[in-house]
């Protein structure tokens, strides 16, 4: 997968990115999950996500310091949202000393990692935040639903090579968007006075052009771009 920093640089653009990419016309799918330990932080919370939440930090048959997939939950664009600005919008001192508090509770070690540092997925435990969408494969694309894409390629004949490419290549050539997954160090330490720590990056694995058409749609509909 290929990094694309996004000129993404305080909270409100984060939100405004992750709910523009859940809504343009060319997306297939959405893989979104929260861990029930960042869920939930307010015990005001009613929402179907905080209700969940509460039910399985309290079922004690879940070792919380596992990988036990129960403690994780599919999310919408909505409760990843709303995940990102418990902990880094104006309210997120409360919600940071409650994961605090989690962790001690219930004795998890996430181990010292620095925000967006370079380790890899596979280091961050436990995983808080992770969010990610397939595009529709070209093959699947509508000459006039989606002809801005099938433009971008600038002749047809490029445009067809590249679905020739796709449909033929082993394994298949799916194209992806992913978020940066969020451990404890991001929730905690990814975000001050409405400032990311840093710029928000999307993780791109597909046609470059079709990648790029669609990342520029998701700007210009945030209000990032012209």
């Amino acid at each position: 997968m290929q990094a694309r920093e996004l000129p993404v640089f305080t909270v409100d653009e984060a939100l405004r990115v992750v709910r523009a990419l859940g809504k343009h016309r060319y997306v297939a799918g959405r893989a979104h999950f929260v861990h029930a330990l960042a869920a939930a932080t307010d015990d005001r919370d009613q929402s179907e996500l905080g209700q969940w939440a509460r039910a399985i930090l309290g079922d004690e048959s879940i070792d919380k310091a596992s990988r036990d997939e129960r403690l994780v939950r599919r999310a919408t664009e909505e409760e990843v949202c709303a995940v990102l600005a418990a902990f880094w919008g104006d309210a997120s001192s409360a919600s940071r000393e409650v994961l605090r508090a989690r962790l001690e509770r219930f004795q998890i070690d996430p181990g010292e990692h620095e925000a967006f540092g370079e380790q890899g997925e596979d280091d961050v435990f436990p995983v808080l935040v992770d969010a990610g969408w397939e595009l529709l494969a070209l093959a699947e694309l509508d000459a006039e639903r989606h002809r801005g894409a099938i433009e971008a390629f600038n002749e047809p004949i490029l445009f067809e090579a590249a679905r020739f490419e796709e449909q033929e290549h082993l394994p298949k050539t799916v194209h992806l968007q992913e978020l940066d997954v969020l451990g404890v160090a991001e929730l905690l330490h990814g975000a001050s006075g409405g400032e990311l720590a840093q710029p928000l990056t999307l993780w791109l694995c597909g046609n470059e052009t079709y990648q790029d058409y669609v990342v520029r749609g998701v700007l210009r509909a945030a209000k990032l771009a012209p």
